[in-house]
């Protein structure tokens, strides 16, 4: 049956009710039940519902053992993009999936289009693909103390889930010196600093990277930018202006504004440069395969001090168990008749009852989107109640896969 264009979430049973959450934690698992679907070897989907002191709250639950599946990131092919979450992982091949990270979905600055990108750093297949915004550029609910746009989820070359924190590392290195880069592939750059853009980027401008400042989003973009173009070690040209339009495989462009556009300033078409870039963590542990920005909610087994606790909306989030073998993808509904939402309070103790002991929340509200490919299906469908009606489009998500 469909819902809005999207497959209607399965009827919630008495043996999927849950410990309802109010202003205590939940005293025994949400998931006691159970029926559940096996979606593959290692993969079980679970629908549930909660009597809290709002209401009813329905909501999904994939618990994936890494043993014997894998998890990645769920995106359009290019950062600066969006398309809806059953349409990624059916290109890719997941069998289940969730929205995930927060993006860059409306602007006020004249003249620039929202880029689509998403806040925190990313990696798929290993491969690094963008940065973290500064903390002050993000879009999403207020950061708990101590976290930040660097914080992530994802999983390790060693198969095992975690949460830590991704930074950019870089260098241009010129026949005068080197220098370091503060971005790769993000939609705000830090002030004076130097975004390394590559094709992954996508055709999207490069302007509203120059845009806003550290601590504000809104304030006007700079007036002092420049944009060089490197191509097989040379820099083959130049401009005050950040440009637009598809980068050429092997090809990168240097953005940098105040200070950091002085010193691309000081670069001339035939100069030779080299630019590395890429993201890296401070645990000396295996580098990630996988990882999406999310913000921390659940820090070993307890819920960090601060969270909300007043606004109720639909919620996705990711946690992981002690042994980093189990991973946990939960969507909660919200804004309806049928299902009042959770705080983000709420979310973190929901997560420990299934069993995680550190986790984030992802991106909310009408990005919410739960899909899976059932039994005798051909593609993923949505399987919860999108509070749009219909699925967003959404910059990146965690897909589940086989083994």
């Amino acid at each position: 049956m469909l819902f809005g264009g999207v497959a209607a979430p399965p009827a919630a049973t008495a043996s999927g009710v849950a410990t309802p959450f109010g202003s205590t934690a939940f005293d025994r698992p949400a998931n006691t039940a159970q029926s559940g679907t096996v979606l593959a070897p290692g993969v079980t989907h679970r629908p549930f519902t909660m009597d809290t002191d709002a209401g009813a709250v329905r909501g999904h639950v994939l618990t994936v053992d890494l043993r014997e599946a894998r998890i990645g990131l769920l995106h359009p092919g290019v950062v600066a993009e969006r398309d809806e979450i059953p349409d990624m992982a059916n290109a890719q091949g997941a069998i289940a999936g969730v929205n995930g990270d927060f993006f860059n979905i409306s602007d006020s600055h004249e003249g620039i289009e929202p880029t689509g990108s998403s806040v925190g750093p990313a990696i798929a297949a290993g491969d690094a693909l963008k940065g973290a915004v500064p903390d002050g550029q993000r879009f999403g609910p207020a950061l708990p103390h101590g976290t930040s746009t660097r914080d992530v989820f994802g999983m390790g070359a060693d198969r095992k889930a975690r949460v830590s924190t991704l930074d950019v590392t870089g260098t241009v290195r010129t026949s005068d010196g080197a220098f370091g880069v503060d971005g790769m592939n993000q939609y705000a750059l830090p002030e004076n600093g130097i975004g390394v853009y590559t094709a992954d980027w996508g055709p999207m401008s490069r302007v509203r990277p120059t845009c806003g400042t550290d601590t504000n989003r809104q304030a006007p973009c700079s007036d002092e930018t420049e944009e060089v173009v490197v191509q097989g070690g040379v820099v083959v040209a130049e401009r005050d202006e950040p440009g637009e339009g598809p980068i050429p495989a092997g090809a990168t462009v240097l953005v940098g504004r105040e200070d950091g556009a002085d010193r691309l300033e000081a670069l001339d078409e035939g100069d030779r440069v080299r630019v590395r870039s890429g993201l890296d963590g401070d645990e000396p542990v295996p580098p990630f395969a996988f990882a999406v920005g999310g913000y921390p909610i659940l820090r070993d087994g307890a819920p960090l001090p601060g969270l909300d606790t007043g606004v109720l909306a639909p919620r996705t989030a990711a946690g992981v168990s002690s042994d980093g073998r189990t991973v946990y993808l939960t969507v909660v509904d919200g804004r309806s008749a049928e299902s009042a939402g959770t705080t983000v309070a709420e979310l973190a103790d929901l997560l420990r009852s299934f069993g995680a002991v550190d986790g984030v929340n992802l991106d909310g509200g009408g990005s919410s989107t739960f899909v899976t490919r059932e039994p005798g299906d051909e593609r993923a469908l949505v399987r919860n109640m999108p509070s749009d009606g219909k699925p967003r489009a959404v910059a990146n998500g965690v897909g589940v896969f086989t083994r």
